[in-house]
C-alpha cells in the first residue's frame, strides 16, 4: 500500500492546546460578569450596615450615593481623603432611611441616588473584550502550530497555521504502487509519456543535443478512462517523488491562500527534483478568465500564480507537471500555450482489444472458471471505460460469493454486465396479465425488426422481467464486431429497431403506452444528430446546425443556426422518425404470425436468448426472404 505523506504538514493542532483555548472561552462566558465585578471593584471596601450608621451618627461621612440595593460613601477624615477609598454596604430590606438622610442633611453631607445600572459594562465585556481575548488566543495557537510545522512567516492568512501550505499527497520513490503494467487499453497515451520517463532517467541525453523536455502534459478524457492511474504509473515507472493534488485543493474563500499553496507546492517539488507534480481536475483553477459575468479573485490569482510558477522553473531540473481534465474547452488559453502545457494526451475510451486487455488486468487476482470468455465480454461492453470494467468484474466476484462459488464464471460476468445496464431484477413487481402481454409484444417488436433487417446488430437476449432501472423488460443487442463508421442505412435500421416496440403495440393492441418513452427519446436524439450533425438530410444538406459541447462529459449538442433553419430541422427529424415508424409497423404486419408466436413463447419463458429468437425466424424459410425484399424496396 502506498504510504501517503503530507510533506511538512502536521496531523493537526495539539489536543492540549485546543482544550486550553476551549476552557478559557467557556470559563470567561460562565464567570464573565463575576470577572467584570472584580475588575471594577478595585479600591472599594465592603463594610457592615452598623459601621455605616456609626459613621453617620459621628458625622464622618463626606458624600454618599443610594442605589436600590447598596449604599456607597466616602469618609471626611484627613487620612481617608488621602486614601480615596470608597466604602459600600448592602441595604437592609424594609428599612426606612428617612432618619438617616435627615441626619446627613443636618450635618451638611452631600448625598444622591446612584445611576440606574444599564448593563453596558457587562455587554462591553461579553461582546467586545471576551471575543478579542478568544481571537488573540486562537491566533497564538495557530502561530504555535505554524512554528511546529516549520511554516509561518509571509504575513496574511498564508502564514498562519500553515493555511497556505500545499495539501499535496507525496508518494516518495516507488510508493505509488502503480506501473504501466497496471494500465491497459491506453497504448497511445503510454507511448506519449514514455519520453517523459526517459528524460527523468537520462536528462543528459536530451540536454546534450540542446533539447528541452515539455514542461507540462495535459491528460484529457472522459471520467473513468484512467487519467489519474496513468499519471501514477508515470511516477511508478520513473521512480521519482510524485506530488498529487486536486485543483479544488487550491480554492479557498480567502484571497491569496491558493496562490500561497501553489508557491509552496513548486518549492517542495524543486527540493526533491527530479519529481512529478500531478494536478487532477485542473479546470477547478484553470477556467478561462472571463469577466463578462463577474470574476473570482481567489481563483484567478491562483491561476496567475500557477502560470508564473510554470514559467519560472527550468524543466532541465527534472520537475514535470501533469494535469488531468475532462473539460479542456473551458481552460484558459494562457495555460495551454506553448511553453506551459505543451502536450495534450488524449485518454480515450478503449477499443475492443483495449477492453480485453483491461479485463485481463482487473481479473488478474480474480479466480475465474474455465468457461470464462473475456473476449466475448469485451465485445459486449462497447463504450465502457476502465472504471466500468473494474466495477463489472467486482460485481461478478460479489455475485459468485453470494451464489456460494469459489470462482467467477461467465454467467456471473454477463449478469453483472446486465446489472450495470438495467439494474437488478425487481422480484416484488407484479404485472397484470394485460401488462405482461403488452411488454412481451413490445420487446419482441424490437427484436423482430432487428432480426428481419440486414446490417443490424444481432439480438442476444430478450426479457420481460422488471428491473430496478425502471425498465419492465429489455432487448439486448450485441455487435459482432466493433465499428467506427455507420452508414445512413445502418442508422435508419437502428431507428426502426428503437421504434419497433411502439409499432408492435399499435399493430397488436391499437394503443400507445408509456413503455416506449426511453425508446422515443433515444430515437429522437439519433435522428436529430443525423439531420443537424451528420449531414444526412436532403433538405438541410451538408450544413452543421449543432455543435457538441463538453465532449468528454455529456457530449450534448447545442443548436447554432437561425430560428427558421431550426424549424426546418425539426420538421426533418419528425419526418424521418415517422417514416421509420411506418416501416417498422409494415414489417410487423407482414410477419404478424411470427410476432404472435415469439411473443407467446416469451410470455411463457419470461427470458429467451438470441438463439431462441433465430430458431423461430429461421423455421419459416418463406417468411424471411419476404421481409428482406420488402425492406430493400
Amino acid at each position: 500500500m502506498p504510504n501517503n505523506k503530507k510533506n511538512g504538514n502536521s496531523s493537526g493542532p495539539p489536543v492540549t492546546a485546543l482544550i486550553l483555548i476551549a476552557a478559557i472561552f467557556f470559563v470567561a462566558i460562565i464567570f464573565g460578569n463575576r470577572l467584570l465585578d472584580l475588575l471594577f471593584s478595585a479600591g472599594q471596601e465592603e463594610v457592615s450596615y452598623n459601621t455605616f450608621l456609626t459613621a453617620v451618627s459621628e458625622n464622618k461621612i463626606k458624600t454618599a450615593e443610594f442605589s436600590d440595593t447598596q449604599i456607597f460613601y466616602r469618609l471626611n477624615t484627613e487620612e481617608e481623603e488621602k486614601k480615596g477609598r470608597l466604602y459600600y454596604t448592602n441595604r437592609l430590606p424594609d428599612v426606612d432611611l428617612t432618619e438617616v438622610t435627615k441626619t446627613m442633611q443636618e450635618n451638611g453631607v452631600e448625598f444622591s441616588a446612584a445611576p440606574v445600572e444599564d448593563g453596558s459594562s457587562s455587554m462591553l465585556f461579553n461582546w467586545i473584550i471576551l471575543p478579542l481575548i478568544f481571537f488573540f488566543g486562537l491566533m497564538l495557537l495557530m502561530r504555535f502550530i505554524a512554528n511546529r510545522n516549520g511554516g509561518g512567516g509571509g504575513g496574511g492568512f498564508g502564514g498562519i497555521g500553515g493555511i497556505g501550505k500545499s495539501r499535496a499527497k507525496v508518494y516518495m520513490e516507488k510508493e505509488t504502487g502503480v506501473t504501466f503494467r497496471d494500465v491497459a487499453g491506453q497504448d497511445e497515451a503510454k507511448e506519449s509519456l514514455v519520453e517523459i520517463i526517459d528524460f527523468l532517467h537520462n536528462p543528459k541525453k536530451y540536454t546534450a543535443i540542446g533539447a528541452k523536455l515539455p514542461k507540462g502534459a495535459l491528460l484529457v478524457g472522459s471520467p473513468g478512462t484512467g487519467k489519474t492511474l496513468l499519471a501514477k504509473a508515470v511516477a511508478g515507472e520513473a521512480h521519482v517523488p510524485f506530488f498529487s493534488i486536486s485543483g479544488s485543493d487550491f480554492v479557498e474563500m480567502f484571497v491569496g491562500v491558493g496562490a500561497s499553496r501553489v508557491r509552496d507546492l513548486f518549492k517542495e517539488a524543486s527540493k526533491v527534483a527530479p519529481a512529478i507534480i500531478f494536478i487532477d481536475e485542473i479546470d477547478a483553477i484553470g477556467r478561462s478568465r472571463d469577466s463578462r459575468f463577474g470574476g473570482n479573485d481567489e481563483r484567478e490569482q491562483t491561476l496567475n500564480q500557477l502560470l508564473a510558477e510554470i514559467d519560472g522553473f527550468d524543466s532541465s531540473n527534472g520537475v514535470v507537471i501533469l494535469a488531468a481534465t475532462n473539460r479542456p474547452e473551458i481552460l484558459d488559453k494562457a495555460l495551454l500555450r506553448a511553453g506551459r502545457f505543451d502536450r495534450r494526451i488524449i485518454v480515450d475510451r478503449p477499443n475492443l482489444e483495449g477492453r480485453y486487455q483491461t479485463l485481463l488486468v482487473h481479473t488478474r487476482n480474480i479466480h475465474l472458471a474455465e468457461d470464462v470468455d473475456l473476449k466475448k465480454l469485451a465485445q459486449a461492453t462497447a463504450g465502457a471505460v476502465g472504471a466500468d470494467l473494474a466495477n463489472l468484474v467486482n460485481e461478478a466476484a460479489l455475485r459468485a460469493v453470494r451464489m456460494g462459488r469459489r470462482a467467477v464464471n461467465q454467467q456471473d460476468l454477463l449478469v453483472s454486465f446486465e446489472t450495470v445496464i438495467a439494474g437488478t431484477e425487481k422480484k416484488g413487481t407484479v404485472l397484470t396479465d394485460i401488462e405482461k402481454r403488452i411488454v412481451s409484444y413490445h420487446e419482441v417488436g424490437h427484436a423482430l425488426v432487428a432480426a428481419m433487417k440486414k446490417h443490424s446488430q444481432p439480438v442476444s437476449k430478450i426479457t420481460i422481467v422488471p428491473h430496478t432501472s425502471g425498465a419492465l423488460g429489455y432487448t439486448m443487442q450485441m455487435p459482432e464486431e466493433e465499428k467506427f463508421l455507420n452508414s445512413r442505412e445502418e442508422l435508419v435500421i437502428e431507428l426502426q429497431t428503437l421504434l419497433g416496440g411502439r409499432a408492435a403495440e399499435q399493430v397488436v393492441f391499437g394503443i400507445q403506452t408509456t413503455g416506449a418513452a426511453n425508446d422515443i427519446q433515444r430515437a429522437t436524439e439519433l435522428a436529430r444528430k443525423m439531420v443537424t450533425q451528420y449531414g444526412m438530410s436532403d433538405k438541410i444538406g451538408l450544413m452543421a446546425l449543432a455543435a457538441a459541447q463538453n465532449e468528454y462529459l455529456d457530449g450534448k449538442a447545442y443548436m447554432d443556426c437561425a430560428q427558421t433553419t431550426a424549424d426546418d430541422a425539426d420538421h426533418e427529424v419528425r419526418a424521418l422518425l415517422n417514416a421509420c415508424f411506418e416501416d417498422a409497423k409494415q414489417l410487423l404486419r407482414e410477419n404478424r404470425e411470427l410476432l404472435d408466436e415469439i411473443a407467446l413463447y416469451l410470455l411463457e419463458k419470461e427470458t429467451i436468448t438470441g438463439d431462441d429468437l433465430m430458431k423461430f425466424v429461421n423455421a419459416d424459410k418463406n417468411r424471411l426472404p419476404a421481409g428482406e425484399n420488402e425492406a430493400d424496396k
